[in-house]
């Protein structure tokens, strides 16, 4: 249950957050939780002000241990606007955990496809093609000034300014976060976040099946007919299944991965996959 507290994060809190955001953002990255350890660890000690409570505070910092990932400079907005509702949330405003939680999913994708658009594929190749140019001829250390410059430098100051914009944002949304309004959001965000997954899902889970149907010259893949019911249909299955496992049997992410492993290892030692 939610203590109502009169709690109000520092300009300087911010700041902190949004320092230890774009220097850690990819800290302890890894495949279960990708960036959500660096998420945590930016909010971490404004979440401790926020709730004096320590079972809130815990429970505050494990919705935040969630999958988390996207582009780190145009999601850098994303701990910023959490960290309002999280400030929000801690002071008795009507905002829920599945709102906070949402928010970061629905926002995770968008600003992935921007970044990697716009920083990954078009700023970073044009900076580092100027830079070279710059240096390749008559071996100029202007070109690594160049690129430190208007990469690392430019690209701070981006990942600053738009942690503290979210933050910014989102403390004037919670002016107008009534419950039904919260109601509406939630499941509008619920909604966005469940297609954001789902398309992960589809794009990074695969299950080809290797099994065909030979009658002489005539070779049917089973793997063609399944496509062409539904794409995707046993990605499909299986994320379903591991989400079952997780929530309605408690399993952990080393035990679903090791069952993983194991049948996927007798389907292809019989020739399934």
């Amino acid at each position: 249950m939610n203590t109502k507290n009169n709690i109000k994060l520092s300009r300087n809190d911010v700041r902190r957050s949004a320092m230890i955001n774009l220097h850690f953002h990819h800290s302890a990255q890894n495949y279960e939780r990708m960036m959500g350890l660096a998420f945590t660890h930016a909010l971490q000690k404004p979440l401790r002000k926020l709730y004096t409570n320590d079972q809130e505070y815990i429970e505050s910092l494990q919705r935040h241990m969630m999958y988390y990932n996207t582009e780190p400079t145009m999601g850098a907005v994303v701990p910023g606007v959490i960290l309002a509702l999280e400030e929000g949330k801690a002071n008795g405003l009507d905002i829920t955990e599945e709102l906070i939680v949402n928010t970061k999913t629905s926002l995770m994708g968008p600003l992935a496809g921007v970044g990697d658009s716009l920083i990954g594929s078009v700023y970073q190749s044009i900076v580092a093609s100027i830079a070279i140019g710059m240096s390749i001829e008559s071996g100029s250390l202007l070109g690594p000034i160049f690129f430190l410059i208007f990469h690392a430098g430019i690209l701070v100051a981006i990942k600053y300014g738009l942690f503290m914009k979210g933050y910014d944002l989102g403390i004037k949304v919670l002016d107008y976060l009534t419950g039904e309004i919260t109601e509406m959001l939630t499941l509008a965000l619920s909604v966005v976040g469940l297609v954001t997954v789902g398309g992960i899902a589809a794009n990074t889970v695969k299950v080809p099946i290797a099994l065909e149907y030979v009658n002489g010259d005539l070779v049917i893949s089973i793997q063609e007919i399944l496509d062409k019911i539904m794409p995707n249909f046993l990605p499909l299955v299986l994320t379903i299944g591991i989400w079952y496992l997780y929530s309605k049997k408690d399993w952990t992410v080393v035990k679903a991965l090791l069952a993983i492993v194991v049948v996927t290892f007798l389907l292809v030692l019989i020739g399934v996959l």
